[in-house]
């Protein structure tokens, strides 16, 4: 593991960032603050920076902010094999062991979603609380048009501003293509899961959708009424506009600070139930 400190001037937030040997990955994390754990995982085609870049400070001024990128993504490396959110949970389960934490809150958006639920699912001792923005557990919970798009997908059609982000970062055409290439296959390989699995949740869950998100809010409610202990939130936003994500970011948009001090509501509510 490398690990070294640095200070985020413009927060004046403590930061260290390292990589930790789990599972045959050098996964590449980053601290920031102080506090109770919050892990942060990223979308597909991400980076922690394109999918948290507008939130996470706000995150860290009251909370010790873990920070993950999941194989081939941005600063962690591809290995010879394939992708899948169960991989991933297992992947952030070692590192927690690795960084002695016994127990976190995690916010994952997106393919990130998918994972912070598979981290409850698998490893259920681990999660404290959860946050699962823009998720799906069934195909159908996706618009047929998503799916048309991912079928469809190729690196030249990738969005530009994640393809500069992971470049930024490695000067490495074939990872860059590697990394999408094994994100669509994740997709395009997805099969439902069943029923039992989100009900067998058992920390509290803060489920997050835009009206106008790839995923229909129909099925995040169908989501809420299975996960025994969830609260359900369905703002006025695109995929990634309450938190600001790269590809919906603008000037002066709002939610993100209202997301934010949402989520913190939730983390520190003592007393979750839907009743």
């Amino acid at each position: 593991m490398q690990t070294y400190g640095q200070t985020n001037d413009q927060n004046k937030i403590a930061m260290t960032k390292g990589y930790a040997p789990v599972n045959g990955l050098k996964m590449y994390y980053e601290i920031h603050g102080t506090g109770k754990p919050l892990v942060l995982v990223h979308g597909g085609g991400s980076t922690i920076t394109t999918t948290f870049g507008q939130v996470l400070s706000q995150f860290a001024k009251s909370r010790r902010v873990i920070a993950v990128e999941v194989q081939a993504h941005g600063h962690t490396a591809d290995i010879d094999r394939e992708l899948s959110f169960e991989q991933d949970a297992d992947d952030i389960a070692a590192l927690m062991r690795h960084l002695n934490i016994e127990k976190t809150d995690i916010f994952g958006f997106s393919n990130g979603g998918s994972t912070a639920m598979q981290l409850a699912i698998r490893h259920p001792s681990l999660v404290r609380k959860a946050i699962v923005g823009s998720s799906f557990y069934k195909r159908a919970g996706i618009y047929p048009e998503v799916w048309s798009f991912i079928q469809q997908g190729a690196l030249d059609n990738m969005p530009q501003p994640l393809k500069d982000a992971y470049l930024k970062i490695n000067n490495d055409q074939r990872g860059l293509s590697a990394m999408h290439n094994k994100d669509r296959q994740r997709m395009l390989d997805f099969k439902d899961w069943p029923a039992e699995a989100l009900r067998s949740i058992q920390a509290p869950t803060l489920l997050l959708i835009g009206d106008r998100d790839v995923v229909c809010p129909e099925h995040a409610i169908e989501m809420y009424r299975l996960i025994p202990s969830a609260r359900i939130a369905i703002l006025p936003s695109g995929h990634g506009d309450y938190i600001g994500e790269i590809m919906s970011r603008r000037e002066n948009n709002p939610q993100p600070e209202f997301t934010v001090n949402m989520i913190e509501e939730f983390l520190n509510d003592p007393v979750i139930d839907k009743n």
